[in-house]
């Protein structure tokens, strides 16, 4: 029998949770990987909001998927059939939408991708986690066997929408607050942490809520259960940039309680370097079912059985739009990063940067006009060409084959720290 699949997934919460060693309150996450599997080294394919769930819904990179930016600044799936949930579909399962989706815009938007149902609730943690549970209570009287794909999106920890938002409210208290790189430690910082502190213990409590009710009905001893987030969190050199600060995502899977199912159990942690676009073919390769022709991510279920360490040499991840035109593609393998912008701009693009305490104090000490270095605000690990060795590379082969070919390699590599 194909075992349910439920896919928790927040706003702007990068690995600030618990269970990759933050001092935030997520004990429910925290159970959830006590029980199944961490994957330390997950990364987003996009690290701005709607390209980086489309990436992970789709298997594709969002140049492939026609995401690009945001979906309520216009941007779409070139094909909303090469949603996951059309191929689950095929397979027999229904698929029910509770909370955010954020890769269609409209009143219409859940029909857009195709949910059999769109449950609506407001868009605060508490509502959506009440929404889900009453519906696991109805599907267990129902009697429906078919297994189902229940999709719940949180605002949460999105610094935005004020009426729903802890953010700017000073809930939280900044005393015992650790501010990570590379931000400054500094009050404003301080309060800013609080308040997603405050954020994601909310969020924390939902899935808390889920979870028991997916207990209650009786459904967790064959439910497959997802959690992740699109990106990096909303602050100044995190969200929106291609650096760890902003690809690096949460990703924790609690398999279902039968034989198959164990692959995903007992409190592992996964080191293996991947792409969220690689979940798509994972969940077909777990659930038996064939991987539709477009999808570019791979299995990582060969990781899990124990037959290699990796599966990739190198992943890439990508900026076009978010609020803000500013192109840029990354490549990153185990040692290095590359990072290359094709906009010829030096200075920040304020717009793809959150209103926080962090951003005004940024601000105020000259971070609109600073000039950048190449490669600035990157990760600890950058890669750079010599002129030289550059101008006898082709055109065509600059960037996405020739930054692999690079970090394989170690052309001219050298490990710089900013």
């Amino acid at each position: 029998m194909l075992p349910n699949i439920l896919y928790l997934h927040s706003h702007d919460t990068g690995r600030f949770i618990s269970p990759y060693g933050h001092a935030f309150s997520t004990p429910n996450l925290q159970h959830l990987a006590q029980e199944g599997t961490t994957f330390r080294q997950m990364f987003c394919a996009a690290p701005s909001c709607s390209p980086s769930r489309a990436a992970l819904l789709t298997g594709q990179c969002a140049h492939s998927s026609g995401m690009l930016g945001l979906a309520h600044r216009g941007w779409t799936l070139h094909d909303y059939s090469q949603h996951i949930l059309h191929t689950l579909r095929r397979a027999g399962y229904t698929s029910t939408l509770c909370g955010i989706q954020h890769i269609a815009a409209g009143p219409e938007s859940a029909k857009i991708i195709g949910y059999d149902e769109d449950l609506q609730p407001r868009s605060h943690a508490q509502n959506v986690a009440q929404s889900a549970g009453e519906w696991l209570e109805n599907r267990a009287k129902s009697g429906e066997t078919a297994p189902f794909f229940l999709d719940v999106g949180f605002i949460e920890t999105h610094t935005l929408f004020e009426d729903e938002s802890t953010f700017g409210r000073g809930l939280g208290d900044p005393r015992f607050v650790r501010v990570p790189p590379p931000l400054p430690d500094t009050p404003q910082t301080r309060q800013d942490f609080a308040d997603y502190s405050e954020s994601v213990k909310i969020l924390d409590g939902a899935i808390g809520a889920i979870l028991a009710a997916l207990e209650k009905t009786g459904f967790a001893q064959n439910t497959l259960v997802i959690f992740t987030t699109d990106h990096g969190i909303p602050f100044p050199a995190m969200k929106c940039n291609l650096t760890d600060f902003g690809c690096g995502v949460a990703f924790i899977v609690r398999g279902p309680q039968t034989e198959t199912g164990q692959i995903w159990n007992g409190g592992q942690v996964c080191d293996a370097m991947l792409c969220q676009s690689d979940v798509f073919p994972t969940l077909c390769e777990f659930l038996g079912i064939a991987v539709p022709s477009h999808v570019q991510g791979t299995s990582f279920l060969p990781v899990l059985r124990g037959e290699t360490a990796q599966i990739h040499d190198e992943i890439f991840a990508e900026v076009t739009h978010h609020a803000a035109y500013e192109p840029m593609r990354s490549v990153r393998t185990q040692r290095h990063q590359y990072i290359r912008r094709f906009d010829g701009r030096q200075t920040p693009v304020l717009p793809n940067c959150d209103d926080s305490r962090a951003k005004t104090l940024w601000l105020e000490h000259g971070w609109k006009r600073e000039k950048s270095k190449k490669n600035s605000f990157s990760t600890s690990f950058s890669i750079r060409i010599k002129p030289k060795i550059w101008r006898k590379i082709p055109i065509s082969h600059r960037f996405w084959p020739t930054c692999a070919t690079v970090c394989r390699t170690g052309w001219s590599a050298r490990t710089t720290r900013f």
